[in-house]
């Protein structure tokens, strides 16, 4: 018995490889370019209501920690470690997801080894 393929198949096999292979290649370029983009940016987050201010880059690198003067207190330095901890990590979640998000909506939810 001959299995038959649905129209349209089997037909321009090498066609349809080369338009696959294009696409992947614009998917690529497309998520390369969105990333440079995204490594640019910056994600500012606080703790502490304000009292601690972080920022960090798209890189996922710490650029800057401005600390209200009121919160230093040399009694109470775990508590600042925190605040700075709190604030650094909402920081590199927020750059993280958006990431995330990003590349998702360009690949359309494919997880394809050594693309994202």
């Amino acid at each position: 018995m001959k299995a038959r393929l649905p129209k349209g198949y089997g037909s321009g096999g090498a066609a349809n490889i080369q338009q696959l292979a294009r696409q992947a290649q614009k998917i690529q370029d497309e998520m390369g370019n969105v990333e440079k983009e995204l490594e640019e940016k910056e994600y500012p987050a606080t703790a502490g209501g304000g009292a601690v201010k972080v920022v960090v880059t798209g890189k996922m690198e710490l650029k800057s920690v401005e600390i209200s003067p009121e919160v230093v207190d040399p009694e109470d330095v775990e508590m600042l470690s925190d605040l700075i901890m709190a604030a650094a990590n909402e920081a590199l979640r927020s750059a993280a997801d958006e990431k995330e998000e990003r590349m998702t909506k360009i690949s359309g939810g494919l997880s394809i080894p050594g693309f994202i």
